[in-house]
C-alpha cells in the first residue's frame, strides 16, 4: 500500500506542486499480541509440550552430569534442567542475570513443589552482565544491611522475596480500587504542585515555579473536598510530600497515600465503617489472587471485619492504668503507647486493628469538625494496625461561616484559601474522609520493622537516589 503526500504552495493564485513523496506502509498495528512465548503460570498445563519462555537466569547450580538453571520470570521462579544429553548449547554460555529466551520441554516432576520442570533444549542470550553483581541477590533472603539493600535497589529488587513485597502492595491497591468502585467512588488525580499546603505549618517543600513560589502537595485534601461537590464520593492513590526532618523507622518524606472522601455522611463513623469494609475486601482480594507471594513471605493476614473503637482520652488513661505509665502528652500518642494499646486490644478483643477517635482539636487541622458536645475534641480518628498508626481521618467542616471563623481563630488568612473556600461558600454536603499510608500498612502487614522495606525507592532525609 502506498500513501501519496502532496506538499504545495500558492503562486499567483494557482496551486504549484512542489514535492510528491511516496511512503511505503510496511504493516498495520492490529492489536494482536505475540503468542510465541508461554506464560509461566500455564506451564503446569503444558506437560509434554515444547515451549518458549522469556526471563533471566536467577541461579545456576552445577551438579554431577547436569545443572539446575533457575529462571526468574515476571512473577515466579521456574526450575530448568541442563543436561548435555538433550541441551543443544554449552552451559558456559549462561551467566546469572543474563536475559534469555529458552526453548525446552515441560516434564512432570513429583518432587517439585509446582509439579514440573523444564528440560532445556536451546537458549538465546539477549544480554549478559558486563561484571559481577555488587551484592548476592539469589539467596532465599537478602542477608545485608538496609543501606546496602537500598543503595543497590535496582538490583536487590530482583530477589524473589524483595519483589514479592511490591506485588502484595500492588494487590492491596487493586483490592482498594475494586472495592471503592463498587461503592460508587470516582477515582481522581489531583495536582501535586500547589499554591499552599493543606495542613499548613513549615513541613512543606518549597520550589521555584517560573519565578514564583509553589509547594509539593502534603495531601490531596482540598481537592478531595472540592470533588465531593462534583461526584459525592472520590478517591486517589498517589504520592504526597512532607518536609519533616524525621529520621525514624516509620517516616518517609515521600509516600503513597490512599485517600478517599465521601459526602452526605450522617456521622464520622460512616467513614470508619467504609474503611473497615475496604480493608477486609483488600485482604480477601490478596488471599484470592496473591497466594504465591503470601506463601513465599509467610504472611499472616489479619481480620478487619469488626474493628474496635476507643476514644483518645480513654485510651490514654487505659494505657496509663494498665502499664502504670505517667501520661506525658495529652494531645497525641507516643510510639510506645501505640504499641501498648495494640497489646491490650489484641489481648481483650483479638483484633489487630483499633480505631482511636475524638482527637484533641489542637492536634487536628483547621478543617476538622469539632464535637458539638465538646469543642475540645474533634470528630476524627486514627486507625492503628499492629501498634502503628496507618490512617488519619474524620469529618470536615462544611459550613462556610464556621470554617471561616476557625481559620481566623488560628491566625490564618482566609483570602489565601479563596479557591478552597468556594466549596463552603457555594454549598457542600456533610462529608469526611481519610488518608492511609500505603508503605506503613504494607510494612506492618509483612511485619517489617522499617517502613523503607515497603517503599520501592524510599525518599528520606538522607536518600534521593537511586
Amino acid at each position: 500500500m502506498y500513501l501519496l503526500v502532496f506538499l504545495y504552495r500558492i503562486k499567483k493564485g494557482m496551486y504549484d506542486v512542489k514535492y510528491i513523496i511516496s511512503v511505503n506502509i510496511m504493516k498495520n498495528i492490529n492489536g494482536v499480541i505475540n503468542k510465541a512465548f508461554v506464560e509461566p503460570s500455564d506451564l503446569i498445563n503444558l506437560i509434554g509440550r515444547t515451549v518458549k519462555l522469556t526471563g533471566s537466569i536467577y541461579k545456576i547450580r552445577v551438579m554431577s552430569g547436569f545443572a539446575f538453571v533457575i529462571m526468574r520470570t515476571r512473577r515466579s521462579l521456574v526450575q530448568c534442567i541442563y543436561n548435555s544429553e538433550y541441551s543443544e548449547f554449552s552451559l558456559e554460555n549462561l551467566k546469572e542475570e543474563s536475559c534469555v529466551i529458552v526453548t525446552g520441554e515441560v516434564v512432570a516432576d513429583e518432587r517439585s513443589t509446582v509439579g514440573y520442570e523444564l528440560q532445556l533444549k536451546m537458549v538465546e542470550v539477549l544480554s549478559s552482565p558486563s561484571e559481577g553483581l555488587p551484592v548476592v541477590i539469589n539467596n532465599k533472603c537478602m542477608d545485608t544491611s538496609i543501606d546496602t539493600l537500598l543503595d543497590h535497589r535496582p538490583i536487590t529488587l530482583r530477589n524473589e522475596k524483595e519483589r514479592a513485597i511490591f506485588k502484595i502492595q500492588e494487590g492491596l491497591c487493586r483490592g482498594f480500587r475494586e472495592f471503592l468502585t463498587t461503592q460508587n467512588f470516582t477515582e481522581i488525580h489531583s495536582p501535586k504542585l500547589v499554591y499552599a499546603g493543606a495542613e499548613g505549618g513549615a513541613n512543606i517543600f518549597k520550589l521555584d515555579y517560573f519565578g514564583g513560589e509553589a509547594f509539593l502537595a502534603q495531601s490531596p485534601q482540598f481537592y478531595k473536598q472540592m470533588m465531593v461537590g462534583v461526584y459525592e464520593r472520590v478517591y486517589e492513590i498517589a504520592p504526597v510530600y512532607r518536609a519533616e526532618k524525621h529520621d525514624t523507622s516509620r517516616h518517609l518524606n515521600e509516600y503513597i497515600s490512599v485517600d478517599f472522601e465521601m459526602g452526605y455522611i450522617e456521622s464520622f463513623e460512616d467513614i470508619m465503617q467504609m474503611e473497615a469494609k475496604m480493608l477486609q475486601h483488600s485482604l480477601d482480594f490478596l488471599r484470592a489472587n496473591y497466594s504465591y507471594e503470601l506463601n513465599l513471605l509467610k504472611v499472616v493476614l489479619p481480620d478487619a471485619t469488626a474493628i474496635p473503637a476507643i476514644k483518645f482520652h480513654e485510651a490514654k488513661q487505659l494505657i496509663a492504668t494498665e502499664f502504670k505509665r505517667e501520661i506525658k502528652d495529652m494531645e497525641d500518642f507516643e510510639p510506645e503507647e501505640e504499641k501498648l494499646l495494640y497489646e491490650l486490644i489484641k489481648k481483650t478483643t483479638g483484633s489487630e486493628f483499633v480505631f482511636v477517635t475524638h482527637y484533641p482539636t489542637k492536634k487536628r487541622p483547621f478543617y476538622a469538625m469539632e464535637d458539638s458536645e465538646n469543642s475540645e475534641v474533634t470528630l476524627s480518628f486514627d486507625l492503628l494496625f499492629r501498634g502503628l498508626e496507618i490512617t488519619t481521618g474524620g469529618q470536615r467542616i462544611h459550613d462556610y461561616k464556621l470554617q471561616l471563623q476557625k481559620m481566623k481563630d488560628r491566625g490564618m488568612k482566609p483570602e489565601e484559601f479563596e479557591s478552597y473556600l468556594m466549596i463552603h461558600k457555594y454549598g457542600i454536603p456533610p462529608h469526611g474522609g481519610l488518608g492511609l499510608g500505603l508503605e506503613r500498612y504494607t510494612a506492618r502487614l509483612l511485619e517489617k520493622n522499617n517502613v523503607r522495606y515497603a517503599s520501592m525507592f524510599p525518599r528520606d532525609l538522607k536518600r534521593l537516589i537511586p
